[in-house]
């Protein structure tokens, strides 16, 4: 019996077509999803046993790291064949939700293991928002993004909050200060301590909104202060870093991607000169770049702010010679198509995989180590745009604090407050900080000395 009927057997080769992978990907994926097909074929479904049968094969011919690594080819070949209606549901999308799973590979993993049900109870998270306060902070959610915010901050931590009252029922009928003081005793750690104040302020806030007599609660500022002051330092590239990155990018080994160089140095160009987050990067279309007016549009991002930015001449020719090359490689010209295209998957660079190629450029331009966190990150690069044009403003004689509200509208954000956070004073922003007041402030203390 088959887990699914097709009697020509052209499922995964009408996938392998429908998917456009690179032929050299689809020799090794036929061969995965070929033995795929062949255990689901002995059996009725396509379910949990079906999965482990495959896997307890295949263990035997891969090395388990390695099996694990392929078996996303198998999720999206699973919800091919649910799209096709050729199997009712994906039992690893199933599983996932049962057990409150964001990802499908730990549940792979899990399926692997000797012991899978153990495995998979150990995956088990509970339900979000299932506590006795769970109804209150999930409306508060819902009612804060029906505002207008994101709240994907605030949410994080309710919902890591909501957890701990889930695993320790005996809270239940305490007040929610006490609540707090137990969460807050769980880590010893500084930030744990910060945002259990930040949690205290938000939960009492909406109490209060709720019913006036309940009064805001005042907690100590203090957790917080040090968490700032301890802060990691953003990395400010000079304009030569900047060059020797650049360069670093064009000469970027990618035999197997061509156009990756010359996506890389483009996107460096535009994360520094133009100030653009990691996720602005990725979600640009090729209709957002306007080369009759100099301009590109960044729709829709952070604080839901869409913005129309105008760019240099000399950045305009590097955008030209991108999109010629983008065209040469064949990429599509629908203007809803990523700008930054690549030929398999979705067709766009994912937020993620645009910090981590912009990354590996950093380490080997040497800011950063072969591995680990330290060194700068790419958010630096818009660090280093704030610092490095107010730093040209001081030397062009132009007062900064006249261009500021300009500054931060470019940048997107909402208003002067946030763009102050990015001035990182360094030893050539001071110096011309201080001839200025030198040159301003010098007359009038001669001029009170002689009075």
């Amino acid at each position: 019996m088959s887990a699914w009927h097709e009697p020509d057997r052209t499922g995964v080769e009408d996938f392998l077509k429908v998917s456009q992978f690179r032929q050299r990907s689809c020799v090794t994926y036929r061969t995965i999803l070929r033995s795929f097909e062949d255990v689901a074929r002995r059996h009725p479904t396509v379910d949990r046993q079906m999965l482990e049968a495959w896997l307890g094969e295949m263990t035997t011919r891969w090395k388990l790291p390695t099996l694990l690594n392929q078996v996303c080819i198998v999720d999206r070949f699973l919800d091919h064949l649910v799209e096709m209606e050729l199997i009712p549901n994906n039992p690893v999308a199933d599983l996932r939700r049962q057990h409150n799973v964001k990802q499908n590979k730990p549940i792979w993993r899990a399926l692997a293991s000797s012991s899978p049900d153990e495995a998979l109870a150990a995956l088990h998270q509970p339900a979000p928002f299932g506590s006795v306060l769970g109804g209150f902070m999930r409306d508060h959610v819902a009612l804060m993004r029906n505002r207008g915010y994101q709240y994907e901050a605030q949410a994080y931590w309710l919902l890591r909050f909501d957890r701990f009252l889930q695993a320790h029922p005996e809270l239940a009928g305490e007040p929610l200060e006490t609540m707090l003081k137990h969460w807050a005793a769980t880590k010893p750690t500084r930030n744990h301590a910060a945002e259990c104040q930040k949690l205290g302020r938000i939960l009492t806030k909406a109490r209060h909104r709720l019913d006036p007599n309940i009064q805001p609660k005042r907690f100590n500022p203090r957790p917080e202060r040090e968490v700032a002051r301890l802060h990691r330092r953003p990395h400010i590239f000079s304009s030569a870093d900047i060059q020797h990155m650049l360069d670093v990018a064009r000469c970027y080994p990618s035999p197997h991607a061509p156009l990756r160089p010359q996506t890389l140095y483009t996107m460096i160009l535009l994360a520094y000169c133009a100030g653009l987050r990691r996720s602005e990067l990725a979600w640009l279309d090729l209709g957002d770049v306007d080369l009759r007016s100099g301009t590109i549009t960044v729709r829709e991002t952070k604080f839901y702010k869409t913005r129309i930015l105008p760019l240099s001449d000399s950045i305009m020719v590097e955008l030209r010679a991108y999109l010629d090359a983008r065209r040469r490689a064949g990429a599509p010209q629908d203007p809803q198509s990523g700008l930054f295209w690549q030929d398999h998957f979705k067709g766009r660079y994912a937020p993620v995989v645009v910090t981590t190629m912009i990354t590996n450029v950093m380490r080997r331009a040497g800011f950063k180590p072969p591995s680990g966190r330290k060194g700068p990150r790419v958010h630096d690069l818009r660090h280093s745009m704030v610092v490095n044009r107010i730093l040209q403003w001081y030397r062009a004689g132009i007062n900064p604090q006249g261009r500021l509200h300009f500054l931060s509208t470019y940048l997107g954000h909402r208003d002067i407050n946030s763009t102050l956070v990015y001035i990182t004073v360094t030893q050539d922003l001071l110096q011309e900080a201080s001839e200025r007041f030198r040159v301003v402030g010098a007359p009038c203390l001669n001029g009170e000395a002689l009075s």
